[in-house]
């Protein structure tokens, strides 16, 4: 039976909370960090309860769920990276080993390459790495158009349009933008501003710079870093992003069942099956 404990962790510019799962049997191998941003521990709760036989670290990013950030605080992805150190260390269980998916996959670079005796095997999940995309201008300013949106229109109007784009099927056209605005309500969006502002992914990581990762220094670093995509992703950004990592770090990224979040299974894609992504995942982390 696996016991877990909450605990917080003061940071400069936020407070973050975090839980360790422990098994009644803990196994031999490393402790296994799971995580994502903007999404909090709660959006990887099937994944974890797959792995009653080793211990778990989860974390709220800065910008999610139970953690807080500071009025002004810093949010970048080595902001963030900077943050899951200062979890592990507080756990005293590194190194550890680690499934960090979408944002939390590129939050991950920057912290491996700062502590890189903190990791054991890093598979990185479709991380955003618009930067090294062939349509890389193109996606900055589909991006900073849901940004403006969301800023102007709210929640439902600036969501649709990222649906949209992360829907898209391969490199986005010259003109993307000149094309219709989404209804939000195809997307079961409502199209009326309520007036709030604090959406972790449209008011906080969407507004981060992108990530221009260093396939030099993380190749010399020592860490196994495995790019992840989803089977079922088709040719949408996060999966031509992990494979350009891959071709970054010269390795092959491995097919992980389901689509972007093939670890849950929900409204939105009920054919996941969060057990067989568990049991790929073992197979990566074993072949260290």
């Amino acid at each position: 039976m696996t016991e877990t404990t909450t605990y917080t962790l003061e940071v400069p510019g936020a407070v973050l909370a975090y839980d360790v799962h422990r098994p009644g049997t803990p196994g031999d191998r490393r402790p296994l960090l799971v995580f994502g941003s903007p999404m909090g521990a709660s959006g990887f709760a099937q994944l974890v309860g797959q792995f009653g036989d080793r211990t778990v670290i989860t974390y709220d990013p800065r910008v999610s769920e139970r953690s807080t950030l500071e009025e002004g605080a810093a949010v970048s992805y080595e902001v963030h990276g900077d943050d899951v150190h200062r979890v592990v260390a507080a756990t005293g269980l590194g190194p550890v080993d680690v499934f960090a998916s979408s944002g939390g996959a590129v939050a991950a670079l920057p912290w491996l390459l700062a502590h890189p005796e903190e990791v054991g095997t890093v598979v990185a999940h479709e991380p955003p790495l618009t930067a090294l995309l062939e349509d890389g201008e193109v996606l900055e300013q589909v991006t900073a158009d849901i940004v403006a949106t969301y800023r102007a229109r709210g929640h439902g109007p600036a969501m649709a349009k990222f649906i949209q784009l992360v829907m898209y099927d391969g490199p986005l056209p010259d003109d993307f933008l000149d094309r219709p605005a989404p209804d939000p309500a195809v997307f079961g969006f409502s199209a009326e501003d309520d007036g709030s502002r604090d959406d972790a992914l449209l008011g906080r990581n969407m507004t981060m710079p992108a990530y221009h990762p260093d396939g030099e220094a993380l190749r010399a670093s020592g860490v196994r870093v495995v790019p992840a995509v989803g089977a079922a992703s088709g040719a949408a950004m996060p999966r031509r992003a992990g494979e350009a990592l891959a071709a970054l770090l010269g390795v092959e990224a491995v097919e992980f069942p389901g689509d972007h979040g093939g670890f849950a299974a929900n409204e939105w894609s009920p054919q996941n099956d969060p057990a067989a992504f568990a049991a790929r995942l073992r197979e990566v982390l074993d072949g260290d």
